[in-house]
């Protein structure tokens, strides 16, 4: 049987989601062996978006398969009990067992908050981005509606990208201030390796005055990554959401 679950984490403290070799702290590290002591045998676990060092995670989705018929709220709590500090299950249930939490999910939302104020927070600078000089965030809304629709994002992509094709699909694209914060958000249905961040990076000259709002047209058109901004640094980045079709079982995995 497939058992999937719901993963909230803060990335801060972790060399990213991927399991390495070398054994250093991962997410799926520590969450496979959380569910390897729930299951009494060794659980591999996929997840429908990995992250980088210091990403963090609202809902990041993953299964896994298991003979062990346990209830879902064994897999949730009892997970929990065996999960570090900074990293939640958040729900879990049984799924079809045709579900990959990858190769199903049909779109990805991901969430980007900026610290824009003069002095920065000790409370909150391990999880947004500080930038101190001001923004002008009707700019960076209008710069980035030209990256809406399907377009070949090699402008945003990361050297170490390993999508096979580098055209993607941006949904929406939204950009909104709440006193000093201001949160990128946006879904598309993937993303290319620091594209997010990329993107930012990018948004961040125009909004600092440093480009024109048109610059962002240009960028994308070159396909070239040294014509955009600098890559965001990790901790503004959330993975917020991936979709799936209703078929699937589960409200918290269907779009």
């Amino acid at each position: 049987m497939k058992i999937a679950l719901g993963v909230e984490y803060m990335g801060t403290d972790f060399h990213g989601w991927q399991l390495q070799k070398s054994g250093i702290r991962t997410v799926q590290q520590v969450v496979e062996k959380a569910l390897s002591k729930i299951a009494d045998h060794p659980v591999r676990v996929f997840c429908s978006g990995r992250t980088d060092a210091g990403v963090h995670a609202i809902e990041q989705v993953i299964h896994f398969e298991t003979h062990v018929d346990r209830e879902d709220k064994a897999w949730l709590f009892g997970g929990n009990v065996n999960l570090p500090y900074d990293v939640n299950f958040t729900w879990a249930k049984r799924v079809d067992d045709d579900f990959h939490a990858r190769f199903n999910a049909h779109a990805r939302r991901y969430h980007y908050k900026i610290h824009n104020a003069k002095v920065r927070s000790a409370i909150i600078g391990r999880h947004s981005l500080w930038e101190p000089r001001a923004l002008n965030i009707e700019d960076m809304s209008e710069a980035a509606q030209y990256l809406l629709g399907e377009h070949d994002f090699s402008a945003f992509r990361g050297s170490l990208c390993q999508a096979k094709s580098p055209i993607k699909t941006i949904e929406f694209i939204r950009l909104s201030r709440h006193n000093d914060e201001i949160l990128l958000d946006i879904k598309a249905n993937a993303f290319l390796h620091h594209m997010v961040r990329n993107i930012v990076g990018t948004l961040l000259k125009v909004g600092k005055g440093e480009r024109p709002v048109e610059w962002v047209q240009t960028v994308l058109a070159s396909k070239q990554r040294k014509e955009a901004g600098a890559t965001a640094q990790p901790q503004g980045l959330y993975f917020v959401k991936a979709f799936y079709e209703s078929r699937t079982q589960g409200s918290s995995l269907s779009s």
